[in-house]
């Protein structure tokens, strides 16, 4: 009989020699089983709202890719649902409560609860499958059960009506970040989405900062300026976060991170949750935009009066000009980046979805993190680096918000005068 010798004796059949090395899809399955997909931003809710009018009745969160569109016209599916969810290995949620920039302050406020309301009645309404999460210990029990973690985080400042009394009352409701701006500027904060006009962050604008650092409530710097980023890290003493922003470095548009406040992130603690809405991953489809935009603004200029004439010019070109395709390689570039200049530490995922027309190719909708692992893990990344970048990294990070908080229990609340 041949004797087979014992592993022990065999140098090269050490567990971490190449014959027992694991292949990129057993390291991103790993690190998904380990850490689930913590994501920074998906905006089922805005959907709820035009879409239904937030009544949820005969709405099914099981199946949402027959939903109508806006328009009732049935043409733009969702990107979001249980089985979905599920399927993407998302584990824990940032629910966008986002209304339109365009509202006036008061309208905002209001539109801004009703989405944290329709939030909490969707929560509730499956109990097996979601769980209402308003601190990190609240993530990691729903985690642990095997629940989504739900969490809502406002996005834009005008949804506080630039009142501190309103953003104390938001977090009172459930509400664990703040995006400072949309696209517009505040009274208070420079948008990345127009020329600016505050130099960053007004004396109030600071103290919203210091009040939602003494809340307890994240800093969103997604869609701020550079400046207003700056003046964020300047006077904010918890971790903040971006949650959906790419790097500029790669993707050029002004809705992304520079260098500059990429190198803050190991000194502030924050985190950059990557985006996969293709005009801010990927380069050559933010040129084909801005080209394109062009295009239309000429159509205008020359088929005035004549809607049919403008859109069979815009046809022309766009038959000439087909739309470049973002893929997940491009989405991993923004990730290499981060990594290289703010660090592993640093790096999560925000994907946007439900708020643009469609992901990367592979990741169209929540169902393509596992493919987006898959590649990173191709490029070199660890197990442990995965965890960090799809869950650790934000439970990290929501952490250090509360212990500010905590540490700051004894404040006051900061007072401005009622307008």
């Amino acid at each position: 009989m041949k004797i087979l010798p014992c592993l022990a004796a065999l140098p090269l059949l050490a567990l971490g020699s190449p014959l027992f090395a694991q292949s990129p899809e057993d390291v991103a399955a790993a690190a998904l089983e380990a850490a689930p997909v913590w994501d920074g931003h998906n905006d089922v809710p805005i959907q709820l709202r035009g879409r239904r009018g937030n009544v949820l009745e005969s709405f099914d969160f099981n199946d949402t890719q027959a939903e109508p569109g806006f328009g009732g016209d049935g043409t733009s599916p969702m990107h979001t649902d249980l089985p979905r969810l599920r399927q993407g290995k998302v584990g824990a949620q940032f629910w966008s409560v986002y209304v339109s920039a365009a509202l006036k302050e008061p309208e905002a406020v209001q539109a801004t609860i009703e989405q944290i309301d329709v939030t909490r009645r969707l929560i509730a309404q499956y109990p097996e499958d979601l769980a209402l999460a308003l601190t990190a210990a609240d993530v990691e029990a729903a985690v642990a059960e095997g629940r989504i973690a739900s969490l809502m985080g406002m996005e834009g400042g005008h949804s506080i009506g630039s009142s501190l009394a309103v953003l104390r009352q938001m977090y009172a409701i459930g509400a664990r970040y703040l995006t400072l701006t949309h696209s517009r500027h505040t009274p208070w904060a420079d948008s990345a989405g127009a020329a600016p006009e505050h130099d960053g962050l007004t004396e109030f604008g600071k103290d919203v900062v210091r009040e939602m650092n003494r809340l307890g409530m994240l800093v969103d710097l997604a869609h701020v300026s550079e400046k207003t980023m700056m003046d964020a890290l300047d006077v904010s003493g918890a971790p903040v976060m971006f949650s959906h922003s790419g790097a500029r470095a790669v993707n050029h548009h002004s809705r992304n991170v520079p260098d500059s406040v990429l190198a803050r992130m190991p000194g502030n603690g924050g985190i950059v949750m990557a985006v996969a809405l293709p005009a801010y991953v990927g380069e050559q489809r933010r040129q084909w935009g801005a080209e394109r935009a062009g295009i239309q603004a000429q159509a205008a200029a020359l088929h005035g009066g004549d809607p049919e004439g403008e859109k069979a010019f815009l046809a022309v070109w766009d038959a000439e000009n087909p739309e470049p395709l973002t893929t997940i390689s491009d989405l991993a570039d923004h990730i290499d980046h981060i990594r290289e200049v703010a660090g592993i530490d640093h790096i999560g995922l925000g994907g946007d979805y439900d708020g643009m027309d469609t992901g990367p190719v592979g990741m169209e909708d929540v169902t393509g993190y596992p493919a987006l692992f898959v590649e990173l893990a191709r490029r070199g990344y660890s197990q442990a680096d995965l965890e960090k970048i799809s869950y650790r990294n934000m439970l990290r990070v929501l952490k250090g918000a509360e212990a500010y908080a905590a540490a700051h229990a004894g404040d006051p609340p900061i007072e401005s005068p009622a307008r």
